[in-house]
């Protein structure tokens, strides 16, 4: 029996490698996912065979090998945006009240102009924030008892405008209570939350955060089972 890759093997990871990982973590919680996929890509097929097939003016053997090849592609193309869109709900149902899963769904922000830093702050409850600091400003995150949260929260705040007072901060609650982002929508409603600060200037919020993280000590993500193949499932839960 394969045994799963560790976090840090992510990288090392082929993209076929990553993607059959992505399968396989998908179809734990969705096992009818291959026929959603197959279903996808006959139906993507038959009809690109009949669009290419009517619309094409070559005939014959050319027009043939076209029309298969062009079924193909989108048969194949509307497969991987099932497969994207399916991966992308298993995956938030496995992380769905687990230890962590609000910092696993932020390193699905992409590009280089965000930057995630998991566990800045925690409760003996497991109560955690975290931080993103993007094009927002910076956004703290909390994860946990929302009542428990306030006051963790707050002080996180605080903490922040004392380094970087002219930086906005928002704060969100990941959950399902009144008030609360759920899961699912993390990442979109982290991303909807505006552009204030440039990317010239996140080189110097950053380092102004650097002398506030070297006085806390390391804290350890909650553990849980947490998907960690997480390179190779954020390129699948884009539905590309």
């Amino acid at each position: 029996m394969a045994k799963d890759p560790k976090p840090g093997d992510a990288d090392k990871m082929s993209r076929r490698a990553q993607f059959v990982e992505t399968y396989r973590m998908a179809k734990r919680s969705d096992p009818r996912l291959g026929l959603w996929i197959l279903g996808s890509f006959v139906l993507g097929a038959a009809v690109g065979f009949a669009i290419f097939w009517l619309l094409l003016p070559t005939s014959g053997v050319l027009g043939i090998i076209i029309t298969v090849v062009g079924a193909v592609l989108l048969g194949a193309l509307l497969a991987m945006i099932i497969f994207g869109r399916r991966a992308q709900k298993a995956a938030y149902s496995q992380m769905e009240g687990q230890p962590g899963a609000a910092a696993a769904a932020l390193r699905m922000l992409r590009g280089r102009s965000w930057k995630t830093e998991p566990v800045i702050g925690f409760t003996k409850q497991q109560d955690v924030v975290h931080r993103v600091v993007g094009p927002p400003g910076i956004v703290l995150v909390g994860e946990g008892n929302a009542s428990r949260l306030r006051q963790l929260m707050l002080s996180e705040r605080r903490k922040h405008e004392r380094v970087a007072a002219d930086v906005p901060i928002h704060e969100v609650i990941c959950g399902n209570g009144e008030g609360e982002v759920p899961l699912p929508k993390l990442t979109r409603h982290v991303q909807k939350l505006g552009r204030q600060v440039k990317p010239a200037e996140m080189t110097d919020v950053l380092y102004r955060l650097k002398a506030l993280d070297a006085n806390r000590s390391n804290i350890p993500l909650p553990k849980g089972p947490v998907p960690t193949n997480m390179k190779g499932m954020r390129s699948q839960m884009r539905g590309r």
